[in-house]
């Protein structure tokens, strides 16, 4: 497949070729539905709760006496079924309880499928290099313009915060966009955007950098920042070594009182 390669003018400046069997070869929807629940589950906060009736500020005095009032049984006022009362089933779920999980070859095929899909939409925009003089809304409003983005988009950057700056004030306040380092791209937040703007070389780091190991190899020999963490050796255990188990004492006691 051959992805067109912009300038900041809207000019085109070349082509890159990108291989759509390293992308999966077809859009898997299953695997990336899977991938998005996921994305989308671990971000929630949970961090909602509710008191029950131990926990709601109140008298315990009981309301009045047991028998005799021909009214129902009732202890204090803060019952779920009185008003301000506490809740009979409070919610006590943290943000673990919300959390799902996915193998790693899973995800990053599933990250990898999606970017397939955004290419086959045409709604990857592929440009030599974003570069700003100074920051400016309105000059980094032009490039969308340019480039014919004209909706919500994705824009990754490189992982130098001192290149990078320039466009990061300049995109920070338009409608639509957001910011992502390169490294970073998912399934979740591609999918959340119509458009993805990322230049050429990013895009060639991304398809072969640690995304791309979804076999065996991405634990044998991981890239990234999995792979300083594979090479530190484990310090060799000790032998065991077995206790002698102590001898018996002799029994002598018995020995001299039958030579009595």
């Amino acid at each position: 497949m051959d992805v067109t390669v912009y300038n900041m003018q809207g000019q085109s400046v070349g082509k890159l070729t990108v291989d759509e069997k390293a992308l999966g070869g077809e859009i898997n929807a299953s695997l990336i539905k899977q991938a998005y629940v996921r994305y989308h589950s671990n971000q929630r906060q949970g961090s909602a709760r509710t008191k029950n009736r131990h926990e709601v500020e109140g008298s315990t005095r009981k309301i009045y006496k047991q028998k005799g009032t021909g009214n129902a049984r009732h202890g204090d006022r803060k019952a779920n079924l009185f008003k301000g009362g506490g809740h009979g089933h409070s919610k006590k779920k943290t943000r673990e309880d919300f959390r799902l999980d996915m193998p790693k070859k899973m995800r990053r095929k599933a990250n990898r499928n999606a970017l397939l899909a955004k290419l086959m939409d045409n709604e990857v925009k592929v440009v030599d290099s974003i570069a700003m003089k100074e920051p400016k809304t309105k000059d980094f409003s032009a490039f969308l313009e340019a480039i014919k983005v004209d909706s919500s988009a994705l824009v990754a950057l490189g992982s130098d915060p001192k290149q990078t700056m320039n466009a990061r004030l300049s995109a920070r306040n338009i409608e639509g966009i957001s910011l992502v380092h390169a490294t970073d791209i998912n399934a979740f937040n591609m999918l959340n955007h119509r458009y993805l703007v990322i230049t050429k070389a990013e895009l060639e780091s991304w398809l072969t950098g640690p995304s791309s190991q979804t076999g065996k190899d991405a634990k044998t020999d991981p890239k990234g920042a999995g792979a300083a963490a594979g090479t530190v050796e484990k310090p060799a255990k000790a032998p065991k070594v077995k206790a002698e188990k102590p001898t018996k004492p002799a029994k002598t006691a018995n020995k001299a009182k039958e030579a009595r």
